[in-house]
């Protein structure tokens, strides 16, 4: 069987763990603070806070910049639900803009056009997440023009996202938006099991963030109430989670991270093998722009409109034990957001994507596998 995604663990990896293991602290000790410094040189950035999966970094990132009921967030319907469920958690109503068809990115066409219509009705959002599907960024650029124009903040979701760059800077630098968030599950580009990171260049928003990620505690006595009491004092002055991080899976990050530019370098080249297949054979992959590098988390490619094509194509190499996916059924489809808006770039996209094997470790022979398969649903059909 070839899976979609695949993480690698090497020995380093297991034996950055296993000193965990074996030291005094498990939790909240020293290697947590130690990853969230080696994201910050990675990336360029100047806070990082460390959580337990990316869907809390979203939840965080969502409240550190005050999205509260009566609030609006607007994100790309072309994700994983969590980029909309944040905004559900806190209590703000959620909306959906259309992505290119070409690259599932958020168009900046449609968002302006969005944004134009909402102005006038007095609905414009507080927050905007943009979605860097597959790895590659969106044009953050356009969207931060817009934010400050109609003044809302900029969360990228950033999940498929670290090791990719933008206008020659990594992303995670924050330049164009308020927070980035990264997802280190196993199938993403590195992993730490489960586990996510929100960055941000704003110190404030990274305090907020470090409380909300520990039940809202602090033992900082320039944040406290009473400030003249014992070492063992400490204050709850807001309400937080227990989001965190533990040491041994921020080991496993570090370790990750030390080959995050080869595991890059690797997905680029069996990303442009498979470009190269797809010459002869009638799918489009989707359109890499000039603005960044991706760090290809996913290989994703559209087939022709045809009724149907995409659902036979997808049961062929699901039968022939090639684990391909789907990347992603719009979210306003979903039974909980009983949405009857059809947005026509996602709904394009959707009807013809396919996301293919791509890792590290595939290895030629299962590549060779997965465009044989591939070539023969061509000629039989």
């Amino acid at each position: 069987m070839i899976p979609y995604g695949r993480q690698e663990i090497t020995e380093k990896d297991i034996k950055a763990v296993v000193d965990v293991l074996r030291s005094d602290f498990l939790t909240q000790g020293s290697v947590v603070p130690k990853f969230e410094h080696k994201l910050c040189t990675y990336t360029g950035v100047e806070n990082a806070v460390a959580v337990n999966s990316c869907t809390s970094a979203l939840h965080i990132a969502c409240l550190a910049l005050n999205l509260g009921p009566g609030d609006i967030l607007w994100t790309s319907p072309i994700s994983f639900v969590a980029s909309a469920n944040c905004g559900l958690y806190c209590g703000a109503s959620v909306d959906f803009v259309d992505v290119h068809p070409d690259t599932a990115l958020m168009s900046v066409n449609a968002l302006e056009s969005k944004l134009e219509q909402a102005k006038q009705q007095g609905k414009l959002p507080k927050i905007v997440i943009p979605v860097h599907l597959a790895g590659q960024s969106c044009d953050m650029k356009a969207i931060s023009k817009l934010g400050k124009k109609y003044n809302f903040r900029i969360i990228e979701d950033a999940a498929h996202a670290i090791g990719a760059s933008y206008l020659d800077k990594n992303v995670g630098s924050c330049q164009y938006s308020d927070i980035t968030v990264f997802s280190f599950h196993p199938v993403k580009v590195i992993t730490t099991g489960e586990g996510g990171a929100a960055l941000t260049n704003n110190l404030e928003v990274a305090k907020k963030m470090q409380l909300l990620r520990s039940h809202g505690i602090t033992r900082d006595s320039k944040e406290m109430t009473n400030s003249n009491v014992s070492d063992w004092y400490y204050e709850q002055i807001s309400l937080g989670f227990n989001y965190r991080m533990t040491d041994f899976q921020a080991a496993l990050g570090i370790s990750q991270l030390s080959r995050l530019d080869e595991y890059v370098v690797k997905r680029s080249e069996i990303a442009h093998w498979y470009d190269d297949q797809f010459e002869s054979i009638p799918v489009t992959p989707l359109i890499q722009k000039e603005s960044g590098e991706s760090s290809h988390h996913l290989y994703v490619i559209r087939v022709k409109n045809k009724e149907g094509e995409r659902d036979r194509l997808y049961k062929y190499l699901r039968k022939n034990d090639i684990y391909v996916n789907l990347h992603y059924i719009p979210i306003y489809r979903q039974p909980f957001f009983n949405r009857k808006i059809r947005l026509l770039g996602a709904e394009e996209y959707y009807k013809s994507a396919i996301s293919l094997p791509i890792f590290p470790t595939i290895g030629k022979n299962n590549l060779k596998k997965v465009m044989q398969k591939i070539s023969e649903f061509y000629e039989h059909h």
